[in-house]
């Protein structure tokens, strides 16, 4: 089905690959094009619950490919805009989807790859992993992926790594917030993400959708007087839901939910 990335799900857990290793799975417009097919189809899949973005090869991504980078430079404005806002519309597909999102950074992540990074829920990485917005050392900016930076990092982290284009670690990268937490080896990354994978399944699924929902309308959309309105009614149509109520039951009853039964087996 796609040709720059590949996709596996098994147990609600999509896997989806960065598939281009012999050019460190540097994006194109087509592995733009995918992944966000990719995430659209995976929001709207009932049974998938979490979703996971990681790297083939050496490097989770380095960046623009380099015989895209020469073909765009000779298209003119309308071409440029048309490709950029891909971009732009592949990074709110992910940000905006109802999924957990986690992703897994090793090797490399250069230039556009920490706008996709930036726009997951959960970043985890080796110490080893070289993170660079380096997009200043061509006399560009790190326009399309800045909304994501910036929310990540805030502003003023943003501007040193943006003004310099230096290259970090992993354990640099975390340090800043560009990632949750950096790990010494891949054993210990592994077992760390299948806690969290375990913690995940054990919450509430539409929970888990209306608390990607709250934050999107809270940090984007509302003042802190419309965020208080909003909040209390987002609460209120809560505890009348089914899983809610189960959720509340089972915690009463001293009991495992339904939902947590259901992954177990």
């Amino acid at each position: 089905m796609y040709t720059t990335i590949e996709l596996e799900i098994q147990d609600g857990i999509a896997n989806i690959y960065l598939n281009r290793p012999a050019v460190k799975n540097a994006f194109n417009e087509q592995m733009i094009f995918e992944l966000k097919d990719c995430f659209t189809q995976l929001n709207q899949n009932n049974d998938v619950r979490i979703i996971i973005i990681r790297g083939k090869g050496t490097a989770f991504c380095a960046g623009a490919d380099l015989h895209w980078m020469k073909s765009i430079r000779t298209k003119d404005l309308e071409a440029n805009l048309e490709e950029s806002q891909l971009l732009a519309d592949c990074l709110h597909t992910i940000y905006c989807c109802l999924k957990p999102v986690i992703s897994i950074a090793h090797g490399y992540s250069m230039g556009g790859a920490n706008g996709i990074i930036s726009a997951c829920d959960i970043v985890y990485t080796l110490d080893t992993t070289v993170f660079s917005l380096s997009e200043v050392k061509l006399g560009l900016i790190p326009s399309c992926i800045a909304p994501y930076i910036l929310k990540r990092i805030g502003e003023f982290a943003a501007r040193e790594i943006m003004l310099t284009g230096k290259r970090i670690t992993g354990k640099e990268a975390m340090e800043i917030g560009l990632v949750n937490k950096s790990f010494a080896d891949v054993d210990s990354l592994e077992e760390y993400l299948d806690d969290t994978i375990s913690h995940l399944q054990s919450g509430g699924i539409e929970a888990q959708k209306n608390i990607k929902l709250l934050i999107h309308q809270i940090v984007n959309h509302l003042s802190l007087e419309q965020a208080r309105l909003y909040t209390a009614q987002m609460i209120a149509e809560t505890r009348m839901t089914a899983e809610a109520q189960e959720g509340m039951n089972a915690f009463l009853e001293k009991r495992t939910p339904q939902w947590n039964k259901n992954e177990k087996e």
